[in-house]
């Protein structure tokens, strides 16, 4: 279970202290927010992706709407010294864009002109602070760095789910510094609640879909989730290791040869805990790993040698078709093929459609973790899903029922 979203949800209906941004008026107050615009940049130094800015807009809105001033840290990359190319000050032109405000900027995130800004910046302002990650105390949890960066403001805001899962200064450790004043942004509330109704509170039937490559990365998931689903689907090359464990002839598909015992004892649990597992019936099999490659449909438990599964076949489409209607609560975390290859994307697609055909139908649908955020994006249906997760490993860690350390830092008191 869930320890933080328990202590989340009790804190929320019993205590005034529960760490909401609804609960503090910013008023002549300078609000110290730890965003997430760890964006991806081009060889220009161009914004390729703006959601993790757009994701912190209605945080940093509320706060000036009230009347009070927004400090915003953040890491960007992972600059081993002060490399220019991962200077927060290559983003400052789309953040000013986005917020529809000017954005001032500080060459440094503690030192002297870093708070010789803070000190003169007025309400209705906004300033961003370079690179946190420009100092290796960062990453390593430093407490007095931590404690020069609580500095800059009055009340401390986490909104950065990305890097929720990390212990480090500006998440984490900072915390501390501020005992009473201290909350959640809107967008990491967002991501607790939505991870919660899938794991805790959602409408059944509930169902999982996992894809991506390997069992080995999604097993402490998979054993977390058991106890919440009524359904699980397994796809992507993952599936492979469960085929050939119960016999199957997989080709040269993507298999662990050595978590097939692993793939047993899944099925034997999903059985046992009265979760209905689907696997693929049939796959889109290539003879090469590439766009020109000669793809036949056949059986997944008779691929011929030579051959490899790299999507899964029209069946399999129909079957877990009629899984995602039957269900209210939907996660879907990793693609069931390579999608990034044109002829063998088709299966995340039609499961995407599905998804939607059933958050449309009044389903919550939740998608997080990296590639299938990616196919989310890549074939449209952000805005027909109910919630795309902006966090890949931090995503992947609540899922697994770990306390996240930039969380518990903001509900211990």
């Amino acid at each position: 279970m869930y320890l933080w979203a328990l202590k989340i949800n009790k804190t929320n209906q019993n205590n005034p202290q529960m760490s909401t941004l609804k609960e503090f008026n910013f008023k002549n107050k300078k609000a110290l927010i730890r965003v997430d615009f760890n964006v991806p940049l081009d060889e220009n130094l161009q914004v390729t992706d703006d959601t993790r800015i757009q994701s912190a807009k209605n945080t940093i809105f509320k706060v000036l709407e009230d009347g009070g001033s927004c400090v915003l840290m953040s890491h960007l990359g992972r600059p081993k010294s002060n490399e220019p190319e991962y200077s927060l000050k290559n983003i400052v032109p789309v953040v000013e864009d986005i917020l529809g405000v000017q954005v001032l900027f500080a060459n440094d995130c503690v030192g002297a002109e870093a708070a010789q800004l803070v000190k003169a910046l007025q309400p209705g302002q906004v300033l961003l602070l370079e690179n946190l990650r420009y100092y290796k105390e960062e990453k390593e949890g430093d407490t007095s760095f931590a404690q020069s960066l609580s500095e800059h403001g009055d009340i401390y805001v986490n909104d950065a789910f990305g890097t929720a899962h990390r212990a480090h200064a500006s998440t984490s450790i900072i915390a501390q510094f501020f005992p009473k004043n201290k909350c959640f942004g809107f967008l990491l509330e967002q991501e607790i609640k939505s991870i919660d109704k899938v794991m805790k509170s959602g409408e059944k039937p509930v169902l999982a879909i996992l894809g991506g490559a390997k069992v080995s990365s999604k097993i402490t998931i998979i054993e977390n989730i058991l106890d919440k689903v009524d359904h699980l689907i397994v796809g992507g090359g993952m599936s492979f290791t469960f085929i050939k464990a119960q016999g199957g002839s997989i080709g040269d598909s993507i298999c662990e040869d050595d978590k097939m015992d692993l793939a047993l004892e899944i099925l034997k649990s999903a059985k046992e805990k009265n979760v209905q597992l689907h696997l693929p019936v049939d796959v889109l099999a290539a003879d090469d790993f590439s766009n020109s490659a000669n793809t036949r449909v056949v059986d997944i438990t008779s691929i011929p040698v030579n051959w490899q599964g790299l999507d899964c076949g029209p069946k399999t489409k129909a079957i877990f078709h009629e899984v995602v209607q039957q269900c209210k609560t939907i996660l879907w975390n990793g693609p069931l093929g390579v999608f990034e290859l044109d002829p063998f994307s088709t299966g995340t697609k039609a499961l995407g459609d599905s998804i939607s055909e059933a958050t449309k139908n009044g389903a919550f649908s939740l998608v997080g973790g990296g590639d299938s955020v990616a196919a989310v994006k890549q074939f449209g249906f952000e805005q027909k899903v109910s919630y795309v997760s902006t966090g890949g490993g931090a995503m992947l860690e609540s899922l697994e029922g770990k306390i996240l350390p930039g969380i518990a830092a903001i509900t211990n008191h």
